[in-house]
């Protein structure tokens, strides 16, 4: 009998995690380095210009490591020249997008 409960709890949840996996499993993860973001509060304006671009999904703030994580559609397109003005034109500078693995992507 108490298998049989723990199954009713279980089950659901599983199935919501395979369907949260593939709502997920076709968006793209793009990291961009920035310098200057000091606070939640320039965090929070990064966010808001660059969920208004087309794709855009979420946006991240790694604010120690200076690091904006933007995830989005595969219609995501985030090109380096309207990178490098949306931070500009909010104050801060734009300095790569980063691989995984760390490293400027080319």
């Amino acid at each position: 009998m108490h298998i049989f409960k723990s199954t009713k709890l279980v089950i659901p949840l599983l199935f919501w995690v395979a369907i949260m996996q593939t709502a997920y499993a076709d968006d793209r993860l793009v990291k961009i380095r920035v310098d200057g973001l000091a606070c939640s509060y320039c965090a929070y304006g990064i966010e808001k210009k660059l969920m208004k671009l087309p794709g855009v999904k979420h946006v991240d703030i790694d604010l120690p490591n200076g690091l904006v994580i933007v995830t989005g559609s595969d219609k995501l397109k985030l090109d380096p020249e309207q990178l490098r003005k949306l931070f500009e034109d909010a104050g801060f500078t734009f300095r790569a997008i980063v691989r995984d693995d760390g490293r400027k992507a080319q």
